[in-house]
C-alpha cells in the first residue's frame, strides 16, 4: 500500500533548486517518497558496500555513472558526505533544476557537509513518521490509544507489521548502525538504558544530572548521548518561551520523541489497553499531540514556532504556545475524554499574564466533539492533525 505523503506537495515547489535534500529518521519513507515522485530519475543507495565504495574512491566516475537525461536519486548520502563537493561543481557547471535528489537520516552530518558544499544550491525537507492527517486520510486510525500504540512509521501500515515486531527490531538497528557509526559506545546495553529513561521522562524537564546518575555515567556523556537521539530523529527538546515576559520562566527544555510507538517499546507497553492503564498515557498523548504539530510544519516547510511555557515555580504551565509572529496561541493538551472546567485553568492565567484574547486559546482532548465557549476552542485530538496548516492558512493570518 503507497501511502501519499503531505510532504508531496511541497516537492512541487522545491524542484527549482539544483539540489533537493530529503532528511529525516530511519523507515519514516524518505525513498518510497523520493522513488514514487520522481520515478523516472536514476537511483542508487550508498548504503551498499560496493556502491559506497566506488563513490569513496572515485566521485568523478561515480556520477558519471550515474548521468540521467532526468535526474539522480543518491540514498543515503550521508554515509560519503565528501561527494557533496563533487555535486556542488557539477551543479554550478550545468544549472540542471531539480537533478539530484538526495535522502538520509543523519541530520547533523548532512547539515554540516551541506552548508560547506551546497549552501544557496539545495532545499532541504524534513519527512518524519506519519502524522495524524496523512493517517485519516488513509483510514488508518482506529482509535487514540492505538494510535499511540502503533506509532506512526509507515511500513507498519504499508506492511501491516506487529509493532511488537518493529520496534525493537528497529531499535536494535538503530543502535548497531547510527549509533555506532557516529559516535564511539562501548556498552551498548548502557546506551538502550539511557533511550529508556528517555522514554519515561516524555514531557518533562530535562534533567542531565538525573539522566546521568540513573545511566551511570558523566553529564558530559549524556548531553552528547541526547545531540545523537536529537540529530537522529528518535526525540527533540521543546524549547520555553520567555520573550516579552517580566515574570521570572524556567528555561529548560522539556523532552519529546518524535514518535510514540519508539516510546511505548521503550516502556515496554505491550498493547492499547495496557496503555489505556499506563501511567505514561497522558504524557504520551501531549507527545502524540505536539510531535504531529512538528510534522505538520516539517510537511510545509515551514521552520517550527513551537514552545511550551512555565513560570519558575512550575504552578502554570502551557503544554504548546506557537508564535506566528503576529500572534501568540496558547494549547493545553488533555488525555481525558470528556471537556472539564479545570482544562481551562493554566491556559485562562496565561492569557491573563500575557493580555490576550482568551478566543485563540485551544484546548485538545482525546473526545470527539468539538466545542467553542468563552474561554476558548476544545478540538478533537483529529482536528489537531490540521491545526497548524490552518492557522498559517492565508485566509486566517
Amino acid at each position: 500500500m503507497f501511502i501519499k505523503r503531505d510532504l508531496s506537495g511541497i516537492l512541487e515547489r522545491y524542484v527549482k533548486f539544483p539540489v533537493i535534500a530529503i532528511i529525516g529518521p530511519r523507515q519514516s519513507g524518505k525513498t518510497t517518497l523520493a522513488k514514487h515522485y520522481f520515478s523516472s530519475y536514476r537511483f542508487v543507495n550508498l548504503e551498499k558496500p560496493d556502491v559506497r565504495a566506488f563513490a569513496k574512491n572515485d566521485p568523478n566516475a561515480f556520477l558519471a555513472s550515474l548521468e540521467n537525461p532526468h535526474g539522480v536519486i543518491i540514498d543515503e548520502f550521508q554515509y560519503v558526505p565528501e561527494l557533496l563537493s563533487y555535486i556542488q561543481v557539477i551543479v554550478d557547471e550545468k544549472k540542471r533544476p531539480g537533478y539530484f535528489v538526495l535522502t538520509g537520516s543523519q541530520n547533523f552530518l548532512m547539515n554540516q557537509a551541506i552548508t560547506q558544499s551546497l549552501a544557496g544550491r539545495v532545499g532541504i525537507l524534513t519527512l518524519l513518521p506519519l502524522s495524524i492527517h496523512e493517517l485519516q486520510e488513509h483510514h488508518l486510525i482506529k482509535d487514540v490509544n492505538t494510535t499511540m500504540f502503533k506509532g506512526n512509521y509507515a511500513r507498519i501500515f504499508s506492511e501491516d507489521i506487529n509493532p511488537l515486531d518493529f520496534y525493537p527490531s528497529y531499535i536494535k538497528t538503530y543502535i548497531e548502525r547510527d549509533v555506532r557509526q557516529l559516535t564511539n559506545i562501548g556498552e551498548i546495553l548502557i546506551f538502550q538504558k539511557f533511550m529508556q529513561l528517555c522514554a519515561a521522562r516524555i514531557g518533562q524537564a530535562v534533567n542531565i544530572e538525573d539522566l546521568a546518575t540513573n545511566t551511570g555515567v558523566d553529564q558530559r556523556t549524556i548531553k552528547k548521548w541526547l545531540s545523537l537521539l536529537e540529530a537522529s530523529y528518535i526525540l527533540y527538546l521543546l524549547k520555553p518561551y520567555y520573550k516579552n515576559f517580566n515574570k521570572r520562566l524556567t528555561k529548560t527544555p522539556k523532552l519529546y520523541f518524535y514518535d510514540t510507538g519508539l516510546a511505548c517499546s521503550l516502556l515496554d507497553i505491550k498493547s492499547p489497553e495496557l496503555l489505556a492503564l499506563s501511567p505514561y498515557r497522558g504524557n504520551l498523548f501531549e507527545c502524540l499531540i505536539l510531535s504531529d504539530f512538528q510534522k505538520q510544519y516539517c510537511n510545509s516547510a515551514l521552520q517550527s514556532s513551537l514552545y511550551f511555557w512555565r513560570d519558575q515555580n512550575g504552578r502554570i504551565e502551557v503544554d504548546g504556545l506557537i508564535d506566528r509572529g503576529d500572534t501568540l496561541f496558547p494549547i493545553e493538551i488533555k488525555a481525558g475524554a470528556t471537556i472539564s472546567q479545570n482544562y481551562f485553568t493554566a491556559i485562562n492565567e496565561w492569557s491573563t499574564i500575557a493580555g490576550t484574547d482568551a478566543s485563540r486559546n485551544t484546548i485538545v482532548y482525546t473526545g470527539q466533539e468539538e466545542q467553542k465557549r468563552g474561554k476558548g476552542h476544545v478540538i478533537t485530538w483529529i482536528m489537531a492533525g490540521t491545526f497548524i496548516a490552518q492557522l498559517y492558512a492565508p485566509e486566517n493570518i
